[in-house]
């Protein structure tokens, strides 16, 4: 047997209902047409079957459809079932699905048809209680169906506040991803060009620690210029972040790099030691920040990747475009080159790197409405992006 369990809300309106099937029973028995032919026994026997229906009410929340039919069919023959049997069609009506409700709709209607017919061989006054007990069976099953509706809603509109409370907690947390990510390329963007320049000159110097004096003086100066440049950068960074925007500089700081920045770029991989050929950026109009920027990212990674991967290859850098027809950055290098006997020279060391500043740049020019591709050609490596320009 399914076990019930009622908090004391359900208590007491099980209770509040039982006692008004009873008062009901109670206020209406003196307008109860009862049959001047029913004996007393008869009379005792019907009010008591009208107080084990009232008492029946605290069942209909196990048995709420198999309450209500009992009711309505001995309700034809007892005459105090009428507040019971109300309480019942109620229950169903609030409770339990559309189609048993409608069945036990049918059923308590099912007498009117004859009831009509019957009419005007009725008394006035039995005419008026079967008229008064079909309206009220009426109005419970009414009343019924405006609570469920009225709970349905409740519920819908509570799921409702869920579902946006989880889709506003959702956001939120894609937001602090897209904010961590956004760190990341930034830290990874410009703390890697600093410091694969500190890293190719120390290994340089650990490779040939017999160079010359002015070398090594050289070498240490472009490390220290190199080791101030990524701490400022890092403060750089920090301070774009905590502005909330990547649009405007912080207070204090240098503003973020643009296209017009990609030639002191160069000449810093120049100074580096590297071997680089930039062609552009176009004269004329500047792009949109944000797609400018953009192009200095991937010229600056794709430089910090041939330094890590191909140190002393040779680089073509290439950027071309202008409004409405979109940006176009192109990286390519001839590939680490092999040692030169006739020279006595040998390529420096490479530096490891984590593989992850492709990816970076692919999701910057996908955030920019471009695309990008970089794949393996002729022995290097070659880096193409285009990002739209709007006129």
């Amino acid at each position: 047997m399914r076990r019930i369990h009622r908090t004391r809300r359900d208590w007491a309106a099980d209770l509040g209902l039982f006692l008004f099937a009873a008062c009901f029973a109670a206020v209406s028995s003196q307008s109860i047409p009862v049959p001047e032919s029913l004996g007393a026994g008869w009379r005792a026997a019907d009010q008591v079957v009208g107080g084990l229906g009232c008492a029946a009410v605290l069942l209909r929340r196990r048995w709420p459809v198999q309450l209500a039919v009992v009711l309505l069919l001995a309700g034809s023959v007892a005459h105090y079932l009428t507040g019971p049997a109300m309480v019942a069609v109620f229950t169903v009506a609030a409770t339990r699905p559309w189609k048993a409700t409608a069945w036990v709709a049918a059923l308590a209607f099912g007498p009117l048809p004859v009831f009509l017919w019957r009419l005007p061989e009725m008394s006035e006054e039995r005419a008026g209680a079967a008229v008064t007990y079909f309206a009220l069976i009426a109005g419970s099953i009414g009343w019924g169906l405006f609570r469920r509706s009225r709970r349905q809603l409740i519920a819908s509109l509570r799921e409702r506040a869920e579902l946006a409370e989880a889709d506003a907690e959702s956001r939120a947390e894609r937001a602090r991803m897209e904010a961590r990510e956004e760190i990341a390329r930034e830290m990874h963007d410009v703390l890697g060009h600093r410091l694969s320049l500190l890293s190719v000159h120390a290994g340089a110097l650990e490779f040939n620690p017999g160079a010359p004096r002015a070398e090594i003086e050289r070498a240490a100066g472009v490390m220290r210029e190199s080791a101030h440049l990524a701490l400022h950068d890092l403060r750089e960074v920090i301070g774009v972040l905590r502005t909330g925007s990547g649009d405007g500089p912080a207070d204090g700081e240098r503003p973020q790099p643009e296209l017009a920045d990609l030639p002191r770029l160069v000449a810093e991989g120049r100074a580096a030691g590297g071997r680089i050929e930039l062609a552009g950026p176009p004269e004329g109009a500047a792009p949109p920040p944000l797609v400018g920027r953009t192009a200095y990212r991937i010229v600056q990674e794709a430089l910090t990747n041939v330094r890590k991967h191909a140190p002393g290859a040779h680089v073509d850098v290439r950027v071309t475009g202008g409004p409405g027809d979109g940006l176009t950055v192109e990286v390519r290098d001839t590939g680490r080159p092999g040692p030169d006997p006739a020279r006595g020279t040998v390529p420096e060391p490479a530096v490891a790197g984590g593989g992850q500043g492709l990816i970076g740049l692919a999701e910057r020019a996908r955030l920019a409405g471009g695309e990008l591709t970089a794949l393996p050609a002729d022995g290097g490596f070659r880096v193409h992006a285009w990002l739209p320009w709007q006129r």
